[in-house]
């Protein structure tokens, strides 16, 4: 224990029990009233608040730091420190990659020889240490440096940080943000040294999760080249009158091509009332239909190559609920409908109401295609507990490994991602997998570190609204027979 100082009381040397000395007063101070002060003292407490947050911010990345420096994580079965955090602390995927951005900019890393590495932005970490800023600060920060122009010298950027992390000491993460883009202006007001390295490095294409319309947001950022190849793509799909799915006369595929009537063209622009966004969108969906439509993706027996839907049978039956793409994205029933008019489909039939597959057996070291399409159907996506990673981004996993005498049977076999797949085996930070013997999730495979003696855990995550109770309507009795006939009848109307 340190001694009393002017600035406090006494407070415990150790790390561990300095933690817990915090939590325990911040326990405390969750139960106390504020109502004793007076306006001037709660905004004095409001003060030391935000820089208490902020050092705490800064004391976390250092935390996870020395757990990523001793791989620590292994010991709780995971990977990676943002694995752990996402998944063994319960941030979440969000908060877990912003805490690693915190870590990268601001964070002292073991180099390869052993040595700390000082901080990506040593004056912004420094004033997240003295609390004087906090994480918006810090992403704000980070997010001018890294459009700095790669030409600029070292010392020059050194310089423009430690300005950055001036200027946030007394300005919101807003403010920042005016000082860099000026701060950029003066490092380059011309725009001439940015060259094509920074292009390539500043280059993305996001396409956003689904919203609770279950529509998607793109964000990017498109290098020359590839901005000039889609005007191109969009100036021949997307011109009026063409491609319109509300206007069943309307040509489809692109503009220019020789067999286009241009009377009918010229009649369907009069009747197009899109807008341009909205012409752009319907050209996409066009050019998406031509390359599903010839086998563009690559080798046919994959299933990456293929657009396949799973839905349940009660969902089906009762004509509601959402299906899923082997990519992750979800389908409303009308737009299944739809899309089914002109796929092929796969129907899978499952036992009761568990997601166990039937007589789908082989004995080859490389799963099937039948096998993989039956995988979608019961998994959905990764099999590892809160893995996201849709069913197209998986590997064929065996349950008892092939070298130990694991068959190539669907039973034996689960979607994984590359990277649990890899984490499946023996020793430190390992996973061991096993068939869920009974109860709800018979026939699913569930994960545990290995030697654990944890209960065996299931990936809940592509399942929701799955269960029984979510739907309106019993599913039908008997065979298939109902489903397709149901199914048939539909896309007849389509």
């Amino acid at each position: 224990m340190t001694e009393p100082t002017d600035s406090g009381p006494a407070l415990p040397d150790s790390p561990a029990e300095l933690v817990k000395h915090i939590d325990a007063a911040v326990a405390k101070l969750a139960g106390t009233s504020f109502a004793s002060l007076s306006g001037e003292d709660l905004l004095a407490v409001a003060e030391v608040n935000e820089q208490t947050r902020a050092r705490t911010e800064a004391a976390t990345t250092s935390l996870m730091i020395e757990i990523n420096n001793q791989f620590a994580f292994h010991a709780a079965g995971f990977q990676t420190v943002q694995k752990y955090m996402t998944t063994g602390l319960r941030l979440g995927a969000p908060e877990a990659s912003t805490r690693m951005k915190l870590m990268y900019a601001t964070g002292e890393f073991i180099g390869i020889g052993g040595d700390p590495l000082p901080p990506q932005h040593p004056a912004t970490a420094q004033a997240l240490r003295d609390g004087a800023i906090n994480r918006a600060h810090v992403r704000d920060i980070a997010d001018v440096m890294d459009r700095v122009p790669a030409a600029i010298d070292a010392e020059t950027v050194a310089s423009a940080e430690q300005q950055l992390a001036d200027a946030a000491r007394t300005l919101t993460p807003e403010g920042v943000r005016k000082v860099g883009a000026r701060l950029l202006g003066h490092l380059d007001p011309d725009g001439e040294l940015t060259d094509d390295l920074d292009r390539k490095r500043t280059r993305g294409f996001t396409l956003a999760p689904q919203d609770a319309r279950l529509m998607s947001k793109l964000q990017g950022s498109l290098t020359p080249a590839v901005r000039a190849k889609l005007d191109v793509l969009l100036t021949a799909w997307a011109a009026p009158g063409m491609n319109n799915p509300a206007d069943d006369q309307s040509p489809s595929g692109a503009v220019d091509q020789a067999e286009l009537d241009e009377g009918a063209l010229t009649a369907a622009a009069e009747r197009d009332t899109r807008t341009t966004a909205q012409r752009n969108h319907d050209a996409l969906a066009a050019m998406l239909d031509f390359v599903l439509g010839h086998n563009a993706l690559g080798r046919p027996e994959r299933i990456p190559a293929e657009l396949v839907i799973t839905i349940t049978d009660a969902e089906l039956a009762a004509q509601s609920g959402v299906a899923l793409t082997a990519t992750g994205a979800r389908v409303p029933m009308k737009d299944l409908v739809e899309i089914a008019a002109h796929a092929t489909p796969h129907l899978a039939i499952f036992k009761g109401h568990t997601s166990e597959v039937l007589h789908l057996g082989r004995g080859k070291r490389f799963a099937s295609k039948a096998q993989r399409l039956a995988m979608f159907a019961r998994d959905r996506g990764c099999t590892a507990p809160e893995c996201d990673v849709p069913f197209a981004r998986t590997e064929a996993h065996h349950v008892i490994r092939w070298e130990d005498g694991g068959e190539t049977d669907i039973v034996n076999l689960a979607g994984a991602c590359g990277k649990h797949n890899r984490s499946e085996g023996k020793g430190p930070g390992k996973w061991e997998t096993r068939v869920v013997p009974n109860g709800p999730n018979k026939g699913r495979i569930g994960w545990r570190p290995h030697g654990s003696a944890r209960r065996l855990q299931v990936n809940q995550i592509h399942h929701v609204g799955q269960e029984p109770e979510y739907l309106p309507h019993s599913p039908p009795s008997g065979s298939g027979s109902a489903l397709e006939s149901w199914l048939a009848a539909h896309l007849q109307a389509a």
